[in-house]
């Protein structure tokens, strides 16, 4: 009875080292033969923002602190300069987002630090952030950043003085286009800078500035338009390939 015992433990025993061995456990498979090395995935990161310009970076930063969308941002600097950090307008304005050199200087920035594309854009930023607060009674966000625009260019006073105007002569102050923008042009008329409404004179400026916003307008619509068709290829590219992240 003991050799039974025994017989059977070691069948017992032998069995367990064919299950190891056909599992791969001694470095081996079922034929004998060695395991292959798993070979590693190799991963391709794909940027999830569209490139538009050499200071992308800093708009997203910019956009994230007023809290607009960047291709925004980067549509005021590309009408402004054409992304150009060294551009100088022959009112001074200066930089990527052409920033009055007082604008600048208000903001303890030092003449040397002027031209820098991080600086010009953080200061810009602060001042549509400021702006943006003061027309914080314009409910419509997107009609609100046409009046931001527009004070951007011509000075926050002048579009007050329009919108007082549009208010007395029965448009809404609220809306800019045939609205607020028409009492800008009007402001460069005596019957109109006149009125003790407007605080701020006369301003003969209109033409740029009603073009100023629409070409922000335009390029802005066309950057987020590139910035949705990019988003859309990259979605659809990771969908039928793993191997690429979005990052």
């Amino acid at each position: 009875m003991k050799r039974i015992y025994v017989y059977m433990l070691l069948l017992i025993v032998l069995s367990a080292v064919l299950i190891a061995y056909s599992s791969g456990l001694f470095g081996g498979n079922a034929s004998g033969t060695p395991n292959e090395a798993v070979p590693e995935i190799k991963y391709t990161y794909i940027p999830k923002h569209v490139h538009l310009s050499d200071y992308d970076k800093h708009f997203r930063n910019a956009a994230d602190i007023v809290g607009y969308d960047w291709t925004l941002i980067a549509a005021i600097a590309y009408t402004e300069s054409r992304f150009d950090s060294t551009a100088v307008s022959d009112a001074g304005a200066c930089g990527i987002m052409q920033v009055m050199p007082n604008t600048l200087r208000g903001f303890g920035i030092p003449d040397s630090m002027h031209m820098d594309p991080r600086t010009n854009i953080m200061v810009a930023t602060e001042l549509l952030r400021t702006l943006d607060k003061r027309f914080r009674h314009v409910r419509d966000k997107n009609e609100r950043i046409n009046f931001v625009l527009a004070s951007y260019n011509a000075g926050y006073g002048h579009i007050l003085d329009a919108m007082q105007l549009a208010r007395k002569h029965g448009k809404n102050r609220f809306i800019w286009n045939n609205n607020v923008d028409s009492f800008l042009v009007y402001k460069s008329l005596p019957e109109y800078y006149t009125d003790t409404l407007c605080r701020n004179g006369q301003f003969n400026g209109w033409r740029e500035t009603l073009s100023f916003v629409r070409k922000v307008q335009r390029n802005w619509k066309r950057f987020s338009r590139m910035q949705q068709e990019y988003s859309d290829s990259i979605s659809q590219l990771a969908a039928t390939n793993p191997t690429y992240v979005i990052k």
